[in-house]
């Protein structure tokens, strides 16, 4: 009991002392060189054993020092960053490559060239620092300074020529380096995104959208039975686990007892008790849609901290269903409401034992409610959590409510014994499987590359093996009951169970089923949890698989438009589950792949994209000024504003001004209804363009 409060306060805790304990401690501070030059000084305090990277770190390499500049008026940057002081030059073994950094101090220096009477200059310092076993992630140091002093004109018309030039041999590199195809159709759309109007292009065409009829008018309609029936599952599940199945007989007969002269009333409390259940953890689901909202969980969702934690939350519960140590919420807490729920009566004392029971089941429903409440925020639909936890609800009180209807039944109900245990042990085993799913999405997003397809498929294999060994009775854990024989010796080649042996027999084969996944065979039945095809290194089918020409909008926008073909724009997300299913069960059909790739210009805009833009863009949003940092909060604002939308996947098929085609389409894996969106946008493309032609 104690450990559950002291795991909790860590997991809490931890987060907040990762921010504060910093092993580098910067100030900035404004030196002015000249009337027309000033610098901006960062300097960092380093804790022993730790050192900070410089600005010269080759890429796959850790965060090298780089400066971000969110707003600039009346000043203009004098070169780049540069770092001073004692600067060591090394072999790193950790990233395996040369690297420079600073040890005890670090010092950088941005120059500025005064352009105006006053300047404002403002932004952050994004900076990496390591010790020999581990990293900080990459922290921000901001600042903000204003001033006065001499224009500078000569030195900054200078200044700007000499970048010019740099940018000009920067591009004529590259267009050596790359292939002539390849350099025609950049070539093809820089040049046109500077004749497109970049305005028009996100200038909203919601009731365009609408005019088009509804897009899947029963999508979201399935959606939400989906999430009903997912939380039905997971009660269910969780049901049939020692926490709760136990509890049933005992319930019931205490009712009917309770109420021995009354059967009626009996049934009646039977039934208030399971109504009692659903009420709590419909309450449940809407605490979390009020606190959160579909929004800020959609953002939650892709956050590397947020995904690491219920990663790690769930290895520690899948520790406890093995048998490493029990967790259960603090025993003072159930004993205060069983003993307040024995000084009431009436419907109050009933809905105290439904909340006693909800407290003393805490460690095998924790998890499944912790999974079941994350994948339903996260779904893109505001009231997903509380149509979930409905499911989960009635799956968990409907046995109260008919065994106490039926009480017969109770007789031939299966008792409790080992088998909830290997329930609670295959538990175990999943929650190991979707822990790497948490990681995978923070992976992905951010681009670290440790856990790309491959790699994730091959720790599926391996934990499925194992789940069919335990099934299969290979493998025992310190909760599995020994079996006696009648003169009380443990059995040790006891028979496996016929139902064990097909459930083995599964679990093998889904760990085979994955194999040919290593060498890039699409495996539809995961797609929807492993990482997409784009990451995985050596692929013998990458022909077969539908990769967008263009991750930009205004890009592939002007491409299109020079090669005069129409767009479908694919809303995605690195986290987006019914993505991967639609590109690997939709998109991967001949018929639709011939389609996209010589009728249509994809552009995929992934709206969990954690790549800072180049400079941070100020918009205006219902009235208030948003921030956007990131390439996936642009895209996301893209699909609001101009789309009316926020949930992924959102497909929408353009012409070359940015105008709607046809309907909107989300989440139908029926191939021949997407087959005929595409086909009746193509159309819809041609008509416009005789029109436009007349």
């Amino acid at each position: 009991m104690k450990k559950l409060l002291t795991i909790l306060m860590l997991c809490c805790v931890l987060p907040i002392c990762a921010q504060f304990a910093t092993p580098v401690k910067f100030t900035v501070k404004e030196n002015k060189v000249s009337d027309t030059e000033v610098e901006i000084v960062f300097t960092g305090k380093i804790d022993a054993g730790w050192h900070v990277y410089s600005v010269d770190i080759p890429d796959g390499g850790p965060t090298k020092a780089e400066l971000t500049l969110e707003k600039k008026k009346g000043v203009e940057p004098k070169g780049g960053l540069k770092a001073k002081g004692n600067i060591h030059r090394a072999m790193d073994e950790m990233f395996e490559m040369e690297l420079s950094y600073m040890e005890g101090t670090a010092t950088f220096v941005q120059t500025f060239t005064i352009t105006e009477p006053t300047y404002e200059v403002s932004g952050y310092l994004t900076y990496g620092a390591c010790n020999d076993e581990n990293c900080i992630p990459p922290t921000d140091v901001e600042f903000s300074f204003t001033g006065t002093g001499k224009p500078a004109v000569a030195k900054v018309e200078e200044l700007k020529a000499d970048e010019k030039v740099k940018a000009e041999d920067a591009i004529e590199a590259e267009v050596a380096e790359e292939p002539c195809d390849t350099v025609a159709a950049d070539t093809v759309a820089i040049d046109a995104v500077q004749d497109t109007d970049a305005t028009g292009l996100w200038t909203p065409v919601i009731e365009e959208l609408q005019s088009f009829g509804e897009a899947n008018a029963n999508t979201s309609d399935k959606s939400l039975l989906a999430i009903f029936l997912l939380g039905l599952v997971g009660g269910l599940i969780a049901l049939l686990t020692p926490c709760v199945w136990p509890i049933i007989p005992m319930t019931v007969s205490f009712f009917l007892k309770r109420n021995k002269d009354d059967k009626a009333k009996g049934i009646r409390d039977a039934i208030t008790y399971g109504l009692s259940i659903v009420v709590i953890y419909v309450a449940l689901g809407l605490f979390v849609t009020l606190a959160f909202g579909a929004s800020a969980l959609n953002d939650l969702s892709t956050n590397a901290v947020f995904n690491i934690f219920f990663c790690l939350m769930l290895l520690v519960f899948a520790a406890s269903f093995f048998g490493g140590f029990e967790l259960t919420l603090p025993s003072s807490w159930g004993n205060a409401v069983d003993s307040k729920a024995n000084k009431t009566t009436g419907v109050l004392s009933i809905f105290l034992m439904a909340f006693t029971l909800s407290l003393v089941s805490f460690s095998c429903t924790g998890p499944i409610i912790g999974f079941l409440l994350v994948e339903m925020g996260t779904s893109g639909n505001i009231i997903a959590p509380t149509v979930g936890m409905l499911g989960f609800a009635i799956a968990l009180a409907l046995p109260f409510t008919l065994f106490a209807m039926f009480p017969a039944w109770l007789k031939s109900a299966p008792k409790s014994g080992n088998w909830m245990n290997c329930i609670k042990v295959c538990l175990g085993f999943l929650e190991l499987a979707f822990a790497l799913k948490f990681l995978s999405v923070a992976d992905m997003a951010y681009q670290w590359h440790i856990l790309d397809r491959e790699v994730f498929l091959s720790l599926w294999i391996i934990i499925f093996a194992l789940l069919g060994a335990y099934l299969i009775g290979w493998i025992r854990f310190p909760h599995d009951e020994d079996e006696y024989d009648e003169m009380g010796e443990v059995i040790i080649n006891h028979r496996t169970g016929v139902t064990r042996f097909f459930l083995a027999l599964i679990s093998f084969a889904f760990a085979l089923y994955m194999v040919p996944g290593l060498w890039g065979a699409p495996c539809k039945a995961v797609s929807a949890f492993a990482p997409p095809m784009n990451t995985q290194d050596f692929n013998l089918a990458k022909d077969d698989v539908v990769e967008a020409e263009f991750l930009d909008y205004e890009a592939g926008m002007a491409y299109a438009k020079q090669k005069g073909l129409p767009v479908m724009l694919d809303f995605t997300g690195y986290g987006c589950v019914n993505c991967r299913e639609m590109e690997s069960k939709v998109w991967a059909d001949p018929q639709v792949k011939d389609i996209l790739r010589q009728k249509y210009v994809l552009i995929s805009l992934y709206v969990d994209e954690k790549t800072p833009l180049p400079e941070p863009q100020v918009v205006v949003e219902n009235g208030e000024e948003t921030k956007l940092r990131t390439i996936g909060q642009k895209w996301s604002y893209l699909q609001r504003v101009k789309f009316g939308a926020n949930a992924q996947p959102f497909y929408v098929l353009l012409d070359n001004e940015g105008h709607p085609l046809n309907t909107s389409y989300s989440h139908n894996e029926d191939i021949p209804s997407f087959v005929k969106w595409l086909q009746d946008g193509e159309n819809n493309y041609k008509v416009g363009s005789i029109n436009s032609h007349r």
